[in-house]
């Protein structure tokens, strides 16, 4: 005769020792589960985001929209809703080419539902993606873009440090060298430009792109400057091509202070350093169309001033 032996553990009330089993008082239905994970669950949507994007879906006979602004305004109610059912929603940017490249090397078929879905997981895992906090879908749609864009810059600029290879000089990485010295300038100008909202733009042009790269930082008088981890990452990866080509880009700064004058500061790249520019260079370059060429009026309550020095020492710029 077979014994069962008690060792204390059993479970009691149907559950036939299942830790997860149902215990006395617990009597949810299975639909109230499953809405409860339905609001644990995050949404992303893919967002096509201009009248082009969204004819070239319409060639798609399960893609059954034929307005973009009727189409909108409909994914502004579904994410409103989802808002309104504590459902945490992001957004991405959808491509349709990417996505007719996605399907063919996945071997899905395009014209489909479930593949629309699984290209706006694989984008959202991947890519620029904005969440939604309420914002109207005119606020969204700019912010969503110019995420996508620095993307494709930060990834761009990644692509060619990493073909640099060695020095042939010293053996060090080029890249890897050139992306530790611009994390180096970018420490000092914090360092030196005190507390205040700073705002910097980098321009690096490289044979085929015009990178540029924009950082916010924020400083009070006890502390450190606190930015963001993405924008530093992408503003040192544009400064490193510059260095790391050793081509003719620049960085602006500009500072806010309460009570004062924004201050505008700037540096033109020079073999791998920053190298100051003078109040007037400053006040030339900031008030010049950057594509006419054409004169800029200056802006009221900005005082335009030389880049401060920002020292020469370690790491090298270039080997």
């Amino acid at each position: 005769m077979e014994h069962t032996k008690n060792n204390g553990n059993s479970r009691t009330n149907g559950s036939n020792g299942n830790k997860y089993g149902r215990t006395a008082g617990y009597s949810r239905s299975g639909a109230s589960m499953r809405r409860t994970l339905r609001r644990e669950a995050p949404s992303t949507i893919g967002l096509l985001a201009d009248e082009q994007d969204f004819a070239a879906m319409r060639r798609y006979r399960t893609f059954t929209f034929d307005d973009h602004t009727t189409y909108l305004q409909q994914v502004e109610t579904l994410l409103k809703s989802l808002s309104a059912q504590g459902m945490h929603a992001t957004v991405a940017l959808f491509d349709p080419e990417e996505y007719a490249e996605y399907c063919a090397e996945s071997g899905l078929a395009p014209d489909t539902p479930a593949s629309r879905s699984r290209f706006t997981a694989e984008i959202a895992s991947a890519g620029a993606t904005v969440a939604y906090t309420g914002q109207p879908i005119d606020t969204l749609i700019p912010l969503l873009v110019s995420r996508a864009v620095r993307r494709a810059t930060w990834e761009y600029a990644t692509m060619i440090l990493a073909g640099l290879g060695e020095c042939a000089d010293c053996g060090k990485d080029v890249g890897h060298a050139a992306f530790d010295r611009a994390s180096h300038l970018l420490l000092r100008i914090l360092e030196t430009s005190g507390p205040g909202t700073h705002h910097l733009v980098c321009s690096t042009p490289t044979d085929n792109e015009h990178l540029l790269a924009v950082l916010h930082t924020e400083r009070d008088s006890t502390g450190p400057a606190r930015l963001e981890t993405d924008e530093g990452a992408e503003f040192v990866t544009v400064l490193a091509v510059g260095i790391a080509l050793e081509r003719p880009g620049g960085v602006v700064l500009r500072t806010s202070r309460p009570g004062a004058q924004d201050r505008v500061h700037g540096w033109r790249l020079i073999r791998g350093d920053l190298v100051p520019l003078s109040a007037g260079e400053v006040f030339s370059a900031y008030c010049t169309d950057a594509d006419t060429g054409e004169p800029v009026a200056p802006e009221s309550h900005v005082e335009y001033c030389a880049g401060f020095d920002l020292g020469a020492d370690e790491p090298e710029s270039h080997h």
